[in-house]
């Protein structure tokens, strides 16, 4: 019992440990490509992986913070940066416009949620639907190539190791030193914990959720780039990405109601997705059949990860007793794990 509670304090194991299983099954009913599945999981997850920690850190701003204009961000910028590319003969330049059609539609969302005090899924929701106005116009007689450069570069992997899965593991590193050691991370997770209390303490929280909101942008514009490159733009490039960059949080362990961030957690859940994708994909079920499964284990592993105490994660059927309320405003980085 105490190991299993000590599993309950590290909420990212549970996505992995999902995973795992996963792959085990992959492995048992096809009996062959054990690391060729792991391999391109792993090609596949960190565009997933991207756009989750945008995901992430806005949901770690407190309740009622989503993000739903992260799909057409995606799908608009894929055409942006191919188009980019394209005219300029340089795929960083893609990917920098990218990443400013991003933040571009961030910037009306964050005007709408601040300035007009909009509700974050009304903003983000009305400014996702301008995106998607804007991608079916250029979708329209599209003739841009992706970068042959970029594409090579993007299906690198150096010993099976995909060189993007590296670059993204990279990041999360950098996300999770963000949150535990800068000023900007610590006032996160107290934004996120108590908002009023945060005010009070002197948080800029104006300035704390716009940076939230615009780094989202920035990073599902970055997914959509390099997602362009690799397969090709398209008008639904983005549209799973707004469901599952909500669930691989939640399922990495991240409160859905604010005030604890995972980023470790993020990756786990999204090779989770990958591997259940390839899984109902192998056995040939219908496509009720797949999101019946989804579901299922989706609740099993939210019931296991998100089950119990806030602070730590701890799963309710191994919590000893109700944990007493906190006098004061947490913003020492203890509620980011991983």
């Amino acid at each position: 019992m105490n190991n299993l509670r000590a599993l309950g304090t590290r909420p990212w194991i549970w996505g992995f440990a999902a995973a795992a299983l996963v792959w085990l099954a992959i492995l048992a009913i096809s009996g062959q490509g054990g690391g060729q599945t792991v391999s391109l999981a792993l090609s596949l997850a960190p565009y997933l992986v991207i756009v989750g920690l945008g995901q992430m850190l806005v949901i770690t701003a407190g309740p009622g913070n989503i993000d739903v204009s992260v799909a057409p961000i995606i799908s608009l910028a894929g055409f942006v940066s191919v188009a980019t590319a394209a005219a300029t003969g340089s795929a960083t330049a893609g990917i920098v416009a990218g990443i400013g059609v991003g933040l571009a539609v961030a910037v009306v969302s964050t005007v709408a949620i601040l300035g007009l005090s909009v509700p974050p899924i009304i903003a983000t929701l009305a400014a996702g639907l301008v995106a998607s106005s804007v991608t079916l116009s250029l979708a329209d007689g599209f003739a841009a190539v992706p970068d042959p450069g970029l594409r090579h570069l993007l299906n690198l992997r150096p010993a099976g190791v995909p060189l993007l899965a590296v670059a993204v593991a990279a990041v999360t590193a950098l996300v999770v030193a963000l949150l535990r050691r800068t000023v900007y991370g610590r006032s996160l997770i107290a934004v996120g914990q108590n908002r009023r209390a945060a005010e009070r303490a002197g948080v800029p929280v104006a300035r704390i959720i716009a940076t939230t909101y615009l780094a989202s942008g920035a990073l599902a514009g970055l997914t959509g780039s390099l997602l362009a490159a690799y397969i090709a733009p398209s008008a639904d490039l983005g549209t799973r990405y707004l469901l599952d960059s909500v669930a691989v949080v939640v399922i990495g362990g991240t409160l859905i109601s604010g005030g604890r961030a995972v980023p470790v957690g993020v990756w786990g859940a999204a090779l989770f997705f990958i591997l259940l994708d390839g899984l109902v994909n192998l056995v040939g079920w219908s496509t009720a059949a797949q999101n019946l499964l989804k579901g299922g284990l989706v609740l099993l592993v939210l019931f296991l990860a998100g089950g119990g105490d806030r602070a730590t994660g701890t799963p309710s059927l191994f919590r000893r007793r109700p944990r007493p309320a906190a006098a004061t405003l947490t913003t020492t980085g203890e509620n980011t794990h991983g």
